[in-house]
């Protein structure tokens, strides 16, 4: 059985195709980088991954299941659950508030049953991503990279078998780079957080920051104009050179 499929997405605002004709494949074990110029269509296509928005034809297969028309709620009780470039947290609650929604879902409930509380899944998820001793503050004092962190966690919160994280080191300095490079390692190896298992979590990554993806992407999959111009090993992709043409003037790798 295949374990994500997108095949043939097409998505068109009004006399623009953002997203034409679309086709790639995750493995249970990979984490894959979507990469390309700004304007390439890459967070439109996450959109239409998770559900926000409805593509003009094409599917979305997970664990053999179409799930191109499901809402976003669903598609997160079955395993997907992503990261936005712009976090929205619940800025007057506490830190810990901000995780435990996700922890009340009914996917991350059934799976939570080895800890005893909802505040103890949030709790955990928090340490994992290394904020835990920032938990009763509220998420309004958070830096960017904390913020960024938090996104993580109440993803992670969810108990997801995709992860599917849209420029997670967008405005971040070295240091912040680094601390959230490594809670995605971790996540991907079968890091211990509730009940992922040692496969961890699959991973699709979109991001700018090239030189922190390609260490730890599998696989790059490169997007211009709408369109895959490339799909392969990193050290291949940054070669290719209808991708060194889509990113002229721009550092590749």
């Amino acid at each position: 059985m295949i374990f994500f499929e997108v095949d043939g997405l097409t998505k068109r605002f009004g006399g623009v195709t953002a997203v034409n004709q679309i086709s790639f494949r995750v493995k249970r074990d990979e984490v894959v980088g979507l990469i390309g110029p700004n304007g390439a269509g890459k967070t439109t296509l996450v959109r239409l991954i998770l559900g926000i928005l409805r593509p003009n034809a094409g599917t979305v297969r997970f664990r053999g299941e179409d799930i191109t028309r499901l809402k976003t709620w669903d598609i997160v009780q079955r395993g997907i659950a992503g990261t936005f470039q712009n976090t929205r947290p619940f800025r007057r609650l506490p830190i810990i508030a901000n995780v435990m929604v996700p922890c009340l879902g009914p996917r991350a409930a059934r799976r939570g049953e080895w800890v005893k509380t909802v505040e103890a899944r949030a709790m955990d998820a928090l340490e994992f991503v290394g904020i835990s001793d920032l938990a009763r503050e509220p998420a309004s004092r958070l830096s960017h990279g904390d913020l960024k962190r938090l996104e993580l966690a109440r993803a992670i919160a969810t108990e997801p078998d995709l992860l599917i994280l849209d420029e997670p080191f967008g405005g971040l300095n070295p240091a912040e780079t680094e601390l959230l490079a490594k809670s995605i390692r971790r996540l991907h190896r079968g890091g211990r957080f509730g009940r992922l298992h040692s496969e961890g979590a699959a991973m699709v990554i979109i991001e700018h920051k090239l030189s922190e993806l390609m260490k730890i992407v599998d696989r790059v999959v490169v997007m211009h104009f709408g369109e895959i111009i490339a799909d392969g090993p990193p050290a291949e992709v940054v070669r290719d050179p209808r991708v060194l043409e889509a990113y002229i003037g721009k550092e590749v790798g």
